[in-house]
């Protein structure tokens, strides 16, 4: 087994066994990444990501419109029976994306086989139909570049962020060989991969940010990375409105984020009509529509999440790091971050807390 993950990656290629191409941005050091000396900017990456799954969880999967008129409009935490309390508790979301914070604090570093078997030594809360594949191929005694599937699904999109962290003071083009490594573990697909490498871009750049950027920058900083990367053309909408597509993930944004931007129409009415499930087609548009119209409003933008999209908790938790990222854990209602137990399983209280602090001890 090798353990060097860049010599991992180009036998992955050379083998034709990872379904991106090889773009130029593995042989590509990200800038340098200033103004996160005191970690607020991490913390808030990793916190707004837990708040914006936390705030959907209880509601995901009804269509906005059901949501309102059951529950009016989400703005903190709803009932949540396994703590009988008004309080923020994770699904898959929170719990793989600091699953594999905790497995790279205890490595110092991201190794692919660990963070595999850590994936599959607990408890997972409302797993999705390819993370359960991948759970029963390593299960099953599958080599974890083995265990993903071709699967267009947002399960790696949305534990992804915590992959910046080890490479905040060895900056390195390493950053997207590890962040590759590790949306391939369950998600061995095109445009998943892509969409992962673009968004740890995106991340990093908010993480430097001094301000807000302007609107289109959310659209065309993930595009301008994606698309170098996709290998796959032949995605389709399940949306009626655009049952005539067929293409990349990456036209797809191009042709419809920036129309619908363009008619300044509301984020649930552009959500809607591209449909804001689980799959990549609908998760992405809707997390860069939502930051297009409110990425100036962390509050509002995690809250149009929780409300107006139909996988919200997920969605609620890519929007979540991405404002977090920019403005940090001091610019996130303190409401929301008391009101989280910090759990990653059934009764580990704080733990996302502490894992927080060691990681800032480590790489802060």
């Amino acid at each position: 087994m090798m353990t060097d993950n860049r010599k991992t990656l180009e036998w992955l290629f050379e083998k034709q066994k990872i379904d991106i191409k090889r773009g130029r941005i593995f042989d590509t050091s990200p800038p340098p990444m200033p103004g996160v000396s005191d970690f607020d900017r991490v913390e808030g990456m990793m916190l707004g990501l837990a708040i914006g799954d936390a705030l959907g969880n209880t509601s995901e999967g009804l269509h906005p419109r059901k949501r309102r008129a059951m529950h009016g409009e989400i703005r903190d935490y709803r009932y949540n029976p396994r703590a009988n309390a008004h309080v923020g508790l994770p699904s898959d979301d929170t719990q793989l994306a600091f699953w594999t914070l905790e497995q790279m604090i205890e490595d110092g570093a991201f190794n692919p086989e660990h963070v595999a078997r850590r994936f599959c030594g607990g408890r997972i809360f409302g797993i999705g139909a390819t993370v359960s594949e991948f759970v029963r191929n390593y299960s099953g005694g599958k080599s974890w570049y083995e265990c993903g599937t071709k699967s267009a699904g947002n399960g790696a999109l949305m534990r992804i962020a915590p992959m910046v962290i080890p490479h905040l003071k060895s900056v390195s083009s390493d950053l997207w060989v590890d962040t590759v490594l590790s949306a391939m573990i369950t998600h061995n697909d095109s445009a998943s991969i892509a969409s992962c490498v673009a968004f740890v871009n995106m991340l990093w750049e908010l993480l430097g940010m001094e301000a807000a950027p302007q609107p289109n920058w959310w659209l065309e900083a993930f595009v301008n990375m994606a698309r170098h990367l996709e290998s796959d053309n032949s995605y389709r909408s399940r949306s009626s409105a655009f049952k005539s597509y067929r293409g990349t993930l990456c036209q797809f944004l191009q042709e419809n984020v920036s129309e619908a931007y363009g008619r300044d129409i509301s984020a649930v009415e552009a959500c809607d009509s591209w449909f804001s499930g689980a799959y990549l087609l609908e998760t992405v548009p809707s997390v860069i529509y939502i930051l297009m119209k409110h990425g100036s409003d962390p509050e509002e933008a995690i809250v149009r999440a929780a409300n107006d999209t139909v996988d919200n908790d997920t969605i609620g938790a890519i929007v979540g790091a991405a404002v977090g990222a920019l403005y940090g854990r001091r610019r996130l209602p303190e409401r929301w971050v008391s009101k989280l137990p910090g759990r990653t399983a059934e009764a580990d209280d704080g733990r996302i807390f502490e894992m927080l602090s060691a990681a800032k001890a480590l790489w802060g």
